[in-house]
């Protein structure tokens, strides 16, 4: 007797085929919402900060920008000493965290033995996770004293010619609050510039060194080069962490409001003075310029954070071009 196949219904496999499509769709609508959640909150942030900055703009237009006074008695309010010393902390951090922090992940990743590379992450990690008012107490009572008594004399008999480390060490400024942004920076860039050099095919390793590389020669010339993009990743990242810290600043950058030249002088940024001037508010216009503040913190780091994905670009583009 011959074998019954039996097959399904066309309407039945129909159906089930109805409902695969029914559920990539709602699996579409569902992770759609989730993106557009982010775009979502970006624009009620924006909005939020718009119409409560009001008062200040309706005031002080552009020159809020500009303006170098910030006097709460008067109703005199000027953003540009706290987007200067924001600019400048930010640029210190990373001035002395990125070439440290590539460096660190390029021994960990391609030169470190294993053991020791696996232990220094979790080093780093747990450095990653220390909370900033933390690290804010212990630059006040180590970092603070060494750099009066030991660091800021020393550059200014050393370099004191130069106007950036003019005037009196007070051991709190520019210098040190770009310091300790460093050390907050610094585990992000190892972190991210480790993974995405291991991420680097190991034929790439194996064909340099097969034409003759030396393991150093390979790792720059060619490793490097490859994992470009996740460590730039990883410096604007690093960068965006610097830009909005607020409390270890507040703690070691002395809150003065003046433009100075000097690195070894007090400065202010917009994150600390937000901080430090958002409870004592007292009038309208008092809040609005603090908001305001808020507003250009974030439009700073949006134009930043813009730039950054142009060069990424431009690399990318440049490194895809034929020879």
């Amino acid at each position: 007797m011959g074998t019954a196949v039996v097959t399904a219904p066309p309407q039945s496999r129909q159906k089930r085929m109805k409902l695969w499509r029914d559920g990539d769709r709602i699996a579409h609508l569902v992770t759609l919402m989730f993106a557009a959640s982010v775009f979502l909150v970006t624009v009620f942030l924006v909005y939020e900060l718009w119409i409560h900055s009001g008062p200040s703009r309706a005031k002080f237009g552009f020159g809020f920008i500009t303006g170098k006074t910030w006097d709460p008695n008067t109703d005199q309010f000027g953003a540009l000493p706290f987007i200067y010393g924001t600019v400048l902390t930010s640029f210190l951090a990373l001035l002395i965290s990125v070439p440290l922090g590539v460096g660190a992940a390029i021994f960990l990743s391609e030169l470190a033995p294993p053991k020791l590379s696996n232990a220094c992450t979790f080093l780093v990690e747990l450095l990653a996770a220390v909370p900033s008012v933390i690290l804010g107490l212990l630059a006040i009572f180590t970092l603070v004293p060494i750099m009066r008594q030991y660091v800021e004399p020393f550059l200014k008999r050393a370099l004191g010619f130069l106007p950036l480390f003019q005037g009196p060490a007070y051991g709190v400024g520019y210098l040190t609050a770009g310091l300790i942004l460093a050390i907050m920076t610094f585990p992000f860039i190892i972190s991210i510039s480790r993974e995405a050099l291991l991420a680097v095919p190991r034929e790439q390793r194996e064909a340099a060194l097969a034409l003759g590389a030396t393991k150093w020669e390979s790792t720059w010339q060619v490793v490097v080069p490859f994992a470009r993009l996740g460590i730039l990743g990883s410096i604007f990242l690093a960068l965006a962490r610097a830009l909005g810290e607020t409390m270890a600043v507040t703690m070691v950058i002395g809150n003065d409001t003046g433009i100075h030249t000097s690195l070894l002088s007090p400065g202010y940024t917009i994150a600390a003075m937000i901080a430090n001037n958002f409870t004592e508010a007292t009038g309208d216009l008092f809040l609005s310029s603090l908001v305001e503040l808020g507003l250009v913190l974030f439009a700073l780091t949006m134009v930043l954070n813009g730039a950054a994905q142009l060069l990424i670009i431009a690399t990318t583009g440049k490194g895809s071009k034929q020879p």
